[in-house]
């Protein structure tokens, strides 16, 4: 499988000047800016040959010969390694600004298939062949791998529907009416050459707003969700954070080629005040302390998981359009102070009938409502979790019992005496108290 995937082309765009990080190095490209001793540019090729992916094209532009003379045609050696960085490289110079798109559309005779298009300015480890492999099932002309973020105030934003269809694409500039699921194109893409046979006049093209927007609605781009490490080094505030993150091991740590750790989190007690069946979306207000408490744990080696029983769904007090509104409020809410949920499991069934308006087809015996433990090993399988370092959290025997038979540890917010390993006051006190010092 490695062979066969890693023979995809791949495409770094590394022409831009990168002014908002100038007042951390001024005189060499933005990729060849270095972390743990090492240049980002050279950080994304080892990640790419590991994989298989070794046929590149880099586009070159401000002060582009010191990426070519650090780097040659890929079969040079590394003056940090003392080995060859065993790639093929092959450059497109950009003798005027093309945008981030318009040496794209110079490289068209060189890009056949369907290829991977990369930012050069950005540390990511990634499991591009589970990437490539679900594009491939998917069939469209674009996948964006998108990710939550702990700025998603000022990043691109994107609306999928259930089917991982992009719907709408918020870009900074566009207005942002009411509350949004944090879900941010993280600038790792795969795209159809089929793109490159469009008509546009101007000389520079915007990737985004140009050629990737505008297939909003159509069916024919895809995100493929991953909490998997990809981060930006725009300001010298991510640079930094990136080094930091780089030298604790979180960025290797992340790829979903290894096992994950995670925090499943209860919602109603837990993230928000407990109001009874929620319904209201009004009535949701996030608990003191929530939002340092997942901050922290963004910041920590586990993933943090939502797991949530609605019945309310089952019972049709409210749609599911209903709850996404709800959710995207506490990801909003979230995402203002800079914390982030990896991602968000829910049972919409209920086995009791006899309530009005109830759906007959959720009224069903199932695996995913806690106590059971469906949810959680759903999580597992698709972010290779590993269960018995992972902690299940929430306010009710439930919870708990969820995740016992998930074979995790157990936190319980409140009295009761569930066979918990810990019982805490809070969710800021589980993180504080528990797990930060382990």
């Amino acid at each position: 499988m490695l062979k066969e995937y890693g023979v995809m082309k791949v495409v770094i765009m590394a022409g831009g000047r990168g002014t908002r990080i100038s007042s951390v190095v001024s005189d060499i490209p933005k990729p060849m800016i270095k972390i743990a001793g090492k240049p980002v540019l050279e950080h994304q090729l080892e990640c790419l040959r590991c994989q298989g992916f070794t046929d590149i094209i880099i586009t070159v532009g401000y002060l582009g010969h010191i990426i070519v003379d650090y780097f040659g045609d890929g079969s040079a050696i590394s003056p940090v390694t003392g080995k060859s960085f065993g790639v093929v490289i092959e450059y497109y110079f950009e003798n005027e600004p093309l945008g981030n798109a318009g040496a794209l559309f110079k490289l068209k005779s060189k890009l056949k298939e369907d290829f991977l298009l990369l930012n050069a300015d950005s540390i990511f480890d990634v499991n591009l062949n589970r990437f490539v492999d679900y594009h491939r099932k998917k069939g469209g002309l674009v996948t964006l791998l998108t990710h939550p973020n702990d700025h998603p105030y000022d990043s691109g934003l994107i609306i999928a529907d259930e089917n991982a269809s992009v719907q709408t694409w918020l870009t900074k500039e566009d207005e942002r009416n009411g509350f949004y699921r944090n879900r941010v194109n993280s600038g790792l893409h795969i795209l159809s050459p089929l793109l490159l046979s469009a008509e546009i006049l101007s000389s520079k093209i915007d990737l985004d707003r140009q050629l990737l927007k505008p297939l909003c609605g159509t069916g024919k781009m895809f995100i493929y969700d991953s909490p998997e490490y990809v981060k930006d080094m725009g300001t010298p505030e991510r640079y930094k954070k990136v080094c930091d993150d780089y030298r604790t091991g979180k960025v290797e740590s992340r790829n979903l080629s290894n096992k994950q750790r995670a925090i499943f989190l209860d919602r109603d007690g837990t993230i928000n005040r407990f109001v009874g069946f929620l319904g209201d979306i009004n009535d949701f207000e996030l608990l003191p302390g929530v939002t340092e408490a997942i901050r922290l744990i963004n910041e920590s080696a586990y993933l943090a998981i939502v797991v949530t029983n609605q019945p309310v769904i089952a019972r049709g007090e409210i749609s599911l359009e209903d709850l996404s509104v709800i959710h995207n409020k506490m990801e909003t809410l979230l995402g203002k102070e800079g914390a982030y949920i990896d991602a968000i499991y829910f049972c919409p069934h209920h086995p009791h009938k006899g309530y009005e308006g109830e759906r007959v087809d959720l009224k069903i015996e199932c695996n995913c409502r806690k106590p059971k433990a469906g949810m959680l090993l759903t999580a597992s399988n698709d972010f290779n979790i590993d269960l018995s370092k992972s902690w299940m959290i929430g306010d009710g025997e439930n919870d708990i019992k969820a995740g016992l038979v998930a074979g995790c540890r157990t936190a319980l917010i409140g009295n009761g005496c569930y066979k918990q390993d810990v019982k805490v006051d809070s969710l800021l006190d589980f993180v504080k108290n528990v797990l930060l010092k382990r």
